[in-house]
């Protein structure tokens, strides 16, 4: 989907391009601005898609001869304003608001989070539960973790994290039933009961495996994979888990893998946002930052 880009950036932009100007050091305007070299970066790069020309030649950050003739105007606002009102503290923090699946939240983001806020401590973030599938938070929000099937129709969006499914249990649950090994004949399905989730429903096995869907007797039923998981490890069932977003059962031993095969899953993670946030550096900055992470843990 395209973004329709604003052509006038915003005024924590224009006060990064007015001193990168000045001093042709990065380093030097995050520490007179209060950010880090990082967002200073973001901030120029945005102006710089909002313009449509180039401000700087990045080799010693002298100007360009468009950048030149911006700055004279951008001096000249900024010195109107000033007049008229005191820009206020340079430093100024910024709120980014973000909805997330939990599970999503507990065992990818929460982890790498540190990172973030070292990279960028000017932005608070706040934090809150999205519902996955439905997509219901309590709160406005800027960004979403969304699970499911996109793209979005409400939303622009960019791709965080595809899964693979295979059936697991706890290994006392597997000392209880006997050997369960492949899960993939109606003999030894038959004899095992199934933890649930309408988010990761048994149907994506029971097809590719060609099992006989009338011996698809469930159990307890979750709708977070996070609790479906943990049920599993408490001996409840096999569960349907997913071999990223469960690694922390699987990698502990909690679960017990009882299929060398892992089938793609359907639902995938998704970074949403409306159209027009992402011009937000803020917004930017994390929607670059959480897309680099996932990449580095497809690889």
């Amino acid at each position: 989907m395209a973004v329709n880009i604003p052509r006038v950036p915003n005024i924590q932009g224009l006060l990064a391009f007015e001193a990168l100007a000045r001093h042709r050091n990065v380093t030097k305007v995050a520490e007179d601005l209060h950010i880090t070299p990082s967002a200073v970066s973001h901030r120029i790069r945005q102006i710089e898609e909002q313009l449509k020309f180039k401000l700087f030649i990045r080799k010693d950050f002298s100007l360009t001869p468009e950048g030149e003739a911006y700055l004279k105007r951008v001096r000249e606002a900024l010195a109107i304003l000033q007049v008229t009102e005191p820009l206020g503290p340079l430093g100024e923090r910024t709120t980014l608001r973000l909805a997330v699946t939990p599970t999503f939240s507990r065992q990818v983001l929460m982890p790498r989070l540190s990172m973030f806020r070292h990279r960028y401590p000017e932005i608070d973030l706040v934090l809150q539960v999205s519902i996955p599938l439905f997509n219901v938070v309590s709160q406005d929000t800027d960004l979403e973790v969304r699970f499911g099937q996109g793209p979005f129709q409400d939303r622009e969006s960019v791709h965080l994290m595809a899964d693979y499914l295979t059936p697991a249990c706890s290994p006392n649950y597997l000392n209880e039933v006997g050997s369960l090994a492949g899960f993939d004949q109606d003999e030894i399905v038959a004899r095992a009961l199934l933890v649930h989730s309408e988010l990761e429903p048994w149907e994506t096995w029971f097809d590719h495996c060609k099992l006989d869907k009338q011996r698809l007797k469930t159990t307890a039923k979750f709708n977070d994979l996070g609790l479906l998981y943990d049920a599993a490890a408490a001996g409840l069932g096999v569960c349907l888990a997913r071999t990223r977003l469960g690694a922390a059962w699987l990698e502990s031993g909690r679960l017990i893998r009882l299929s060398d095969h892992a089938l793609p899953a359907p639902n995938h993670h998704y970074l949403c946002w409306k159209p027009g946030v992402a011009e937000r550096w803020e917004c930017a900055a994390f929607i670059e930052w959480l897309t680099s992470e996932m990449q580095q843990l497809s690889e």
